[in-house]
């Protein structure tokens, strides 16, 4: 236990004076302007709608083919009333648009779901463009779920909270651990009576303990600043991120593994992990807008799980039960990688 104290005291020292990972900040921007420039688009498409009618009418069939033909739509038919909250409630659809007529005039009522604040302002757009454009009333009344006053903060928050746990826990841990190979002292604590183990250990609890104070601060400006509603499901909200920090440090032990450099562990973990947690996660492009291709990629990336349970949980308030998904698929991302990452060190060179 004394020589594990050391190791995390020697470890947060080295933390407190090291200030090269900053370099990253001077890299990014660059990336990303080209990635922004040439391979993104942000225009927002395959936005789902369903349809509740509660009599046909002319007008209701000239609407109801406006959206059918509309190319940045994906019209998901006709539902009864009473299946569209459970719909808006699981992600099944984007926006429900009601018709109603009522002495042979039609009113008109759209529920978004603004969890996703670009979906949200996309679809309320292009309904509101498709109402118009029929014999309809002027006015349209709408409601927003989740998020009433779509605010961006409900968006980003998530996906923010996703990069920062990357950058600090993967990028500084692998670095850190690299740094150790080309002074060559970890060789010399590796050929120690230490086990590799408990290395490993003693360097990664100070980057788990600085990643449980970022997460708290984060959730103190999340629902204090920001104005992101506060829930009783807090604790699921704490345990998620937990699991996503574990899998961040496994993600930065593996990556410690591999490159023998600090220069190759800054390469990858900014250029393999950053960027597409950056791009791929659902934090500033919908996943649903990408090419199929890009959105199978998407799915071996663990923020994208991580910011869609984050908003389930932060913005939607729902119970942690929906995310059962997204926190299965983190467990078995962290339990893969944190076992190839321990293969990796167990080796005494």
């Amino acid at each position: 236990m004394t020589i594990l104290r050391s190791l995390i005291k020697k470890e947060a020292l080295h933390i407190l004076r090291d200030r090269r990972t900053m370099v990253i900040t001077l890299l990014m921007p660059v990336v990303l302007l080209l990635l922004f420039g040439f391979a993104i688009s942000t225009e927002v498409n395959n936005v789902r709608i369903v349809t509740v009618v509660d009599r046909h009418t002319d007008e209701t069939r000239e609407i109801i083919g406006r959206l059918a033909a509309n190319p940045y739509i994906t019209f998901q038919g006709l539902v009864e009333n009473g299946s569209v909250d459970r719909m808006l409630e699981t992600g099944q659809t984007d926006a429900a648009l009601f018709l109603k007529t009522d002495n042979g005039r039609l009113s008109t009522q759209v529920i978004v779901d603004a969890s996703n604040t670009t979906v949200a302002q996309a679809a309320t757009g292009y309904i509101q463009t498709i109402i118009s454009g029929a014999d309809t009333p002027d006015s349209l009344l709408s409601r927003t779920l989740y998020n009433p006053q779509l605010k961006s903060a409900y968006n980003f928050v998530p996906g923010i909270m996703g990069m920062i746990f990357i950058l600090i826990c993967a990028i500084m841990t692998s670095v850190s651990i690299v740094s150790e190979k080309e002074n060559g002292t970890m060789d010399l604590l590796l050929v120690s009576p230490v086990r590799p183990g408990t290395i490993i250990i003693g360097k990664l609890i100070p980057y788990f303990i600085l990643s449980c104070a970022i997460l708290s601060v984060m959730l103190i400006i999340a629902y204090t600043l920001l104005g992101l509603p506060l829930s009783s499901n807090i604790t699921g909200v704490t345990l998620l991120s937990l699991i996503y920090i574990i899998l961040s440090l496994s993600i930065g032990l593996l990556v410690s593994a591999i490159a023998n450099t600090r220069l190759t562990a800054l390469i990858v973990s900014a250029v393999v992990f950053m960027l597409p947690v950056i791009m791929l996660s659902g934090m500033i492009f919908p996943v649903d807008n990408m090419p199929v291709v890009l959105q199978w990629i998407s799915c071996i990336i663990p923020a994208r799980w991580y910011t869609a349970a984050m908003r389930k949980l932060m913005v939607q308030q729902l119970d942690p039960g929906q995310v059962l998904q997204e926190i299965s698929i983190l467990l078995s991302m962290t339990a893969l990688l944190l076992m190839l990452a321990l293969k990796k060190f167990n080796t005494r060179k």
